[in-house]
């Protein structure tokens, strides 16, 4: 049971008008970096990681590594529903600045690409969340697993999925930050499967000197069908 001291610590921490922007910032589900959230706070990077120290150090948040880059998010669905009440009653929260575009420019690199051997950007992301929605993968922090209905579905797809207790030299199924989504998408195991599998089934091909893939006209179909993922067509 929460004691009244530790509402105060959490309300708190909320309460600072940067904090607040920085939360704010990080409610539609994407992880930012120190500098980024600074940038919509409106305060250097330095200020920034006090407080996001602050907001860690309270659970409203969590940080994770990728590469060179330390990402922060909100910490579970029930600090996002505390925030988005207090942002309902309060009438939401104005940003001091607009965040600016994150990731890659290149239109193509955004809409899908490879990150080692499994498939990301916003086809990667797209089919991981639509994998979670059915109840076939299961992810929570840098943890992910594949459920037995998950297993089925893959098998029926023809994509190669483990069965429990298999030894294998990497995990099954992992969650990897999408760089320009800033979302999960889909390694380990599986993430490369369903890779090899579009591959193979020419629903994308590889682009020259690019790890950009091009969804194919059948590719937007077998998606569909496979994941229920629609992909915006591109013209020309």
């Amino acid at each position: 049971m929460a004691t009244s001291n530790r509402i105060a610590e959490v309300a708190a921490a909320v309460g600072e008008p940067a904090r607040a922007a920085m939360l704010s910032a990080l409610m539609d589900g994407r992880a930012l970096t120190a500098t980024e959230l600074a940038g919509v706070a409106a305060i250097s990077p330095q200020t920034a990681s006090g407080h996001l120290a602050r907001l860690a150090e309270v659970g409203l948040i969590v940080a994770e590594k990728q590469g060179r880059h330390r990402y922060h998010r909100v910490a579970s669905p029930e600090v996002a529903r505390m925030i988005e009440s207090i942002m309902q009653v309060a009438g939401g929260v104005v940003l001091a600045r607009p965040l600016r575009q994150i990731g890659p420019k290149d239109a193509a690199l955004r809409a899908a690409r490879t990150c080692y051997d499994h498939l990301a950007g916003q086809l990667g992301v797209g089919i991981t969340t639509a994998l979670q929605a059915g109840g076939f993968i299961e992810i929570e922090g840098e943890a992910g697993v594949l459920t037995e209905s998950g297993r089925l579905r893959m098998q029926a797809l023809g994509i190669y999925a483990p069965q429990q207790g298999t030894r294998l030299t990497r995990a099954v199924c992992r969650p990897c930050l999408d760089w320009s989504e800033r979302r999960p998408h889909l390694a380990g195991v599986l993430g490369a499967a369903i890779c090899s599998h579009a591959l193979d089934q020419g629903w994308v091909r590889r682009r020259a000197d690019s790890r950009a893939l091009e969804i194919t006209q059948k590719g937007h179909i077998g998606l569909k069908q496979a994941f229920g993922v629609v992909m915006a067509v591109r013209v020309g």
